[in-house]
């Protein structure tokens, strides 16, 4: 069973940097590689939506209001994906979600969620 955790969320001032980490557990780095790895977020009172994907070897497509300050990156040794997120604006305040999702073997799975927070 897969599990995804979480981490690296906090305050930060606007302007200011942070980088997410989703680790997976439960299966090998051979397994997690072919998984389409993605962040998500959601506001308060908000519908989630995609941050970032990032699919292997490493074909990415991100949210336009996130395009030239976010990076997914993905490390399959470490089985983990990564968020840096440069230039923060108060509007990017939510709670990020990490996914896994490898559509032929039906798996669809879920990180219990970080929160960030832009303010001064």
């Amino acid at each position: 069973q897969v599990h995804l955790v979480e981490s690296g969320g906090g305050l930060v001032q606007p302007g200011g940097s942070l980088r997410l980490s989703c680790a997976a557990s439960g299966i090998s780095g051979t397994i997690f590689s072919l998984y389409a790895m993605g962040w998500y977020r959601q506001a308060h009172g908000k519908e989630r939506e995609l941050v970032a994907v990032i699919r292997s070897p490493g074909v990415t497509n991100y949210a336009d209001s996130v395009k030239g300050r976010f990076t997914i990156s993905r490390d399959n040794v470490k089985n983990t994906v990564y968020l840096q997120m440069n230039g923060l604006k108060p509007e990017d305040t939510a709670v990020y979600y990490c996914n896994g999702e490898r559509i032929i073997a039906g798996q669809n799975v879920w990180g219990q969620g970080t929160q960030v927070t832009v303010s001064s």
